[in-house]
């Protein structure tokens, strides 16, 4: 079977590096399935997991806040500040980190367009990041 490099950059290191078979990534517009031979793009990530496929099976899931994943037929690059196996978050950490983020969002809801939708994001990643740890 066809393979591509997966790539998970964050901006001290690389974070994982291999061949793999399928990606899924939590692009902004809805889950997106990645192959070999894929039409190149550059898309906007929400919080989700990435999920890996490698020799037909899936073998990791990795949550990540949000980021961008640029895409061409031989090669997918995630770049993101944080990934974390599915398997680790747990639901007291992710139920911690939803509620700073609805802080954060209260707060920002005098501030501009920007930071409010900044704030609103973040939101949406954490209540990603408890569902996730919910099925885990």
């Amino acid at each position: 079977m066809a393979t591509f490099q997966l790539e998970l950059v964050s901006p001290e290191k690389l974070l994982l590096s291999r061949q793999v078979d399928m990606v899924v990534i939590p692009a902004a517009e809805g889950e997106m399935g990645v192959l070999p031979g894929h039409a190149p793009m550059i898309v906007t990530l929400r919080g989700g997991a990435i999920r890996v496929q490698e020799a037909g099976q899936w073998t990791e899931s990795l949550f990540v806040a949000g980021g961008f994943a640029e895409v061409t037929g031989e090669r997918v690059t995630i770049l993101r500040d944080e990934a974390t196996p599915v398997a680790q978050p747990s639901r007291t950490a992710a139920e911690r980190r939803v509620a700073e983020a609805e802080s954060a969002y209260t707060e920002a809801a005098t501030g501009t367009p920007e930071r409010r939708e900044a704030a609103m994001q973040r939101l949406l990643s954490a209540r990603a990041m408890v569902a996730l740890a919910e099925a885990a």
